[in-house]
């Protein structure tokens, strides 16, 4: 029997796509994958397994890159929006083939640009993609707009590398029950549209209002200068492999965000067992974050209602940190590398 191949046309990668990917290869499947250079603000280090191959796009016009799909013979081409127009004349070349998957994790909020490509999809996508996968239900929505028939609409397209979140759950799941870490963590980019502002002064006013033993751990850089306070502590950009000092010793995370069309790291932490607070713009939170379950959602840009949240959290008791915690994980498990595999498998005759 021939090996199934699989072309990957990306812009950006991570470190949890990657871990979906070695998935793949545990199920016999050929992996290659088309990427844009590194973001700059971003700067992850990435260790490839050696059996998937890697090409540079700015390496290759859009007639080299043609005829490097042409010579792997995929059995299906996932490709990461629609961005790049040597992207989409390989998806159409190919669409009468084999299936070709657009991906996408934008939110339907109908502005004038989703409402135009709604009107220019059949002619700019339908044409070129049969089918479309999403992370959520809010992407789906919009996946609909664009036409897509609702069968051809697959979800669960973003998992974090749950298993070395999981693990460190396990590894530290006995101290955490005897006591969680009276610390918040955010861990993103400090720029405007993360919230990350909201945070802090949210953060510093519970402070002064009424002295308790709680900080609040940030990991991430931006154009944001970083706000100095005692009980705020800044750690910079941390590799995903490092995270594990980071992940023992803070005990709930916080994702303040005005804009997020996902958000894997919501699973990420999910799937370590952390309570969750984020704001109702978190794409993520529909699939792993409930209120009063394992954490809180509150109005993005309401500061009082994430004060509310974050003193819910302060004044809960460890036994309930923990139960929020267990919850989380049983969230989490929904998502795995494992599960994503086989959910792109199953286009393939």
């Amino acid at each position: 029997m021939e090996k199934k191949k699989i072309v990957f046309l990306y812009t950006e990668i991570a470190e949890y796509f990657l871990a979906c990917c070695k998935a793949l290869l545990d199920d016999g499947v050929e992996v290659h994958i088309v990427r844009y250079p590194l973001n700059k603000e971003a700067p992850f280090q990435f260790n490839f397994s050696d059996k998937i191959k890697v090409y540079e796009r700015n390496k290759l016009n859009d007639e080299q890159l043609l005829d490097l799909v042409n010579q792997i013979n995929p059995s299906i081409i996932v490709c990461s929006g629609w961005i790049d127009k040597g992207y989409l004349k390989v998806c159409k070349k190919w669409k009468s083939n084999i299936p070709t998957v657009l991906t996408i994790d934008n939110q339907w909020r109908g502005t004038i640009k989703q409402q135009i490509a709604r009107l220019i999809s059949p002619f700019f996508l339908l044409n070129r993609f049969s089918y479309c996968w999403v992370p959520g239900i809010l992407q789906k929505q919009y996946a609909v707009k664009l036409g897509f028939n609702v069968e051809h609409i697959l979800t669960g397209f973003y998992s974090c590398d749950f298993a070395f979140f999981y693990k460190q759950y396990l590894q530290n799941k006995e101290e955490k029950t005897k006591q969680i870490p009276k610390r918040f963590i955010y861990v993103g980019r400090y720029y405007e549209f993360k919230g990350i502002k909201n945070l802090w002064r949210a953060f510093i006013e519970l402070q002064e209002e009424k002295t308790n033993d709680w900080e609040l751990w940030c990991l991430g850089t931006g154009d944001i200068e970083p706000i100095v306070h005692p009980k705020i502590k800044h750690f910079g950009f941390v590799q995903p492999s490092e995270l594990s000092k980071y992940l023992k010793d803070t005990g709930v995370f916080v994702l303040p965000s005005f804009f997020e069309p996902w958000g894997v790291v919501v699973h990420e932490f999910a799937s370590a067992g952390f309570p969750i607070i984020c704001s109702d713009k978190v794409g993520a939170k529909t699939a792993l974050v409930e209120n009063n379950f394992n954490g809180y959602i509150y109005n993005s840009q309401d500061i009082r209602e994430l004060k509310s949240v974050l003193l819910s959290i302060m004044k809960a008791s460890n036994s309930d940190l923990v139960q929020m915690a267990h919850n989380s994980v049983l969230k989490a498990k929904q998502i795995t590398p494992e599960l994503w595999s086989k959910q792109i498998l199953s286009l393939i005759a």
